[in-house]
């Protein structure tokens, strides 16, 4: 135990040491439209993720993530509504706090049955938008498309908001959005537990893009 100490507080002192010299530093990004130039950027899989939120029996919502989101956006400062996005979620690399109700989401379907969630081969997921509306001020914006989920495709609008553009530490030029958007999940063919979970999901997403 006595050697377990010291090599603890080394590796401490290791993994603090970059975020000590750092603090002194502006963060890379800001919520500034003029650092943003046109071109097209691939979503940052490492720090864009899709929240999903539903009411839990009443008494609380419960919370999931899905990650390593891949896929394209196109951006032209001085034409806004012509931006395009194209990402793919990968739904199998859903993510709960509980292993158990992981594995339900992703479970195969009892006696070669349908399963109660997304089952245990999911496809993908997937956005494509079809117009993109922008406030006055630039920083907002409606962004309608086509969501497809467990082989169903729905018409859906994200309420948008510029979150920041500037240079990553990677050296590529990077801009950062959220969005919100509520659906039924009934829509898309995956109704378990409805009333008591509830039917409508919220859904909150946080993306990052790196111009290629």
């Amino acid at each position: 135990m006595r050697r377990i100490v010291p090599l603890a507080a080394l590796a401490l002192a290791v993994v603090a040491t970059p975020l000590v010299l750092a603090q002194g530093a502006s963060a890379p990004g800001a919520k500034d439209k003029t650092r943003v130039t046109a071109g097209t950027y691939a979503a940052d899989a490492n720090h864009t993720i899709v929240v999903w939120e539903v009411d839990h029996l009443g008494f609380s919502k419960y919370t999931g993530i899905f990650g390593s989101v891949t896929g394209t956006l196109v951006l032209d400062p001085k034409n806004p509504a012509a931006s395009k996005v194209d990402v793919t979620i990968p739904v199998s690399k859903v993510t709960t706090a509980n292993a158990g109700l992981t594995d339900h989401l992703l479970r195969a379907g009892k006696d070669g049955g349908k399963p109660d969630f997304f089952g245990a081969a999911p496809a993908d997921a997937k956005f494509v938008s079809t117009s993109v509306v922008v406030d006055e001020d630039g920083d907002e914006a409606k962004v309608t498309g086509k969501l497809t989920l467990n082989g169903v495709t729905k018409p859906v609008t994200l309420d948008v908001d510029f979150f920041g553009a500037g240079v990553g530490m990677n050296k590529k030029e990077t801009v950062g959005f959220q969005a919100e958007t509520t659906i039924k999940r009934s829509d898309f063919g995956i109704s378990m537990g409805i009333p008591m979970v509830s039917d409508e999901v919220e859904l909150e997403i946080h993306a990052a893009f790196e111009k290629q």
